[in-house]
């Protein structure tokens, strides 16, 4: 069992160091996840949340609505709790991952 916890950790360790040889314009936000260790799920989780909330940002435009605080406010609150919300938003802006929705979010930073 020793031995087992022992590969694990050299395993974490080479894994960090991999993130830090990420190029830092290159994938900010799968450098986030690894740098705070977020799991496949955890990560499904937020793009979950982020289809959600892209999905309604969309019924609001067509309704007239512009204020994005609550939409803000929401994202903020289901966001990882390791996480940052200014980091993960610059981040996935940066890595293009649900544009609309993240140029939304910085509006209310």
């Amino acid at each position: 069992m020793n031995e087992l916890i022992k590969r694990i950790e050299k395993l974490e360790y080479y894994q960090r160091l991999m993130a830090d040889m990420i190029p830092e314009n290159g994938f900010p936000f799968h450098r986030l996840i690894i740098r705070k260790g977020l799991s496949e799920k955890e990560v499904m989780r937020f793009f979950n949340t982020c289809d959600r909330l892209s999905m309604k940002i969309e019924k609001q435009k067509a309704e007239g609505f512009v204020y994005n605080t609550p939409l803000f406010k929401e994202f903020e609150a289901e966001l990882h709790a390791s996480l940052d919300v200014h980091e993960v938003v610059d981040s996935c802006i940066t890595q293009d991952i649900y544009p609309a929705l993240m140029k939304q979010l910085k509006k209310s930073l």
